[in-house]
């Protein structure tokens, strides 16, 4: 499965959760279609290739396609995940609750601030940083969000891998590059410059064919 049909696939889970939601039970290639922004042909290609295979008048059981899909997304594994760096973004992080659905948990947030880390009203445990790597063991976490500011990037994500954890969402301005892992475990991490993707935005407004990516 390459990276595109695994952003495809991952539209349909969480499109097939809404119309559960909701009370469906089944769904049919174009009403999937429309929430991954492709064609129903398309839909119906990833499941031939996936070897997943519908109704020609009765369309695709929304239950069953839930099991299969979030198979393939490893949904029947841990989704733990923790903040690092409490400030605004990671409150707003915190604070989300459009994770659940998707089965990942925003477990814990950690920050240097005593003020930040003693905060009573936020709704996931918060802890100083030197507890990382006991609470990253003892909650089995393997993916992280960086909400630091530029000085502390580089510190932060160097803790998180020593502490076992394996994946990074990086929103802090500093871009971070993966290690290789001395056990050979592979370690994924992808940047969000917010300042540089709305740049990119307000330059392919102003000069939309130089600026249009394919």
């Amino acid at each position: 499965m390459n990276n595109e049909q695994l952003v495809r696939i991952t539209r349909y889970y969480r499109a097939l959760n809404r119309l559960r939601t909701i009370g469906l039970e089944k769904v049919f290639a174009h009403n999937l279609a429309d929430a991954a922004g492709v064609s129903p042909a398309i839909v119906r290609k990833d499941f031939s290739q996936l070897a997943i295979h519908g109704q020609k008048r009765g369309g695709y059981e929304i239950t069953d396609l839930i099991g299969v899909l979030g198979s393939l997304l490893g949904k029947g594994d841990p989704q733990n995940c923790i903040i690092v760096g409490c400030g605004r973004i990671g409150k707003a992080l915190i604070h989300y609750t459009g994770f659940e659905p998707d089965g990942i948990r925003i477990v814990a947030g950690f920050d240097n601030d005593p003020n930040v880390y003693t905060d009573s009203s936020s709704p996931i445990p918060l802890y100083s940083l030197n507890r990382l790597d006991e609470i990253v063991s003892a909650l089995k976490v393997k993916v992280a969000v960086i909400t630091v500011p530029e000085v502390a990037a580089q510190e932060s994500y160097d803790r998180l891998l020593k502490a076992g954890v394996r994946g990074i969402l990086n929103f802090s301005p500093v871009t971070l590059k993966p290690v290789p892992q001395e056990d050979g475990t592979v370690v994924v991490v992808h940047n969000i410059n917010i300042a540089l993707e709305l740049e990119q935005i307000f330059y392919e407004l102003k000069f939309p064919a130089m600026g249009h990516r394919e």
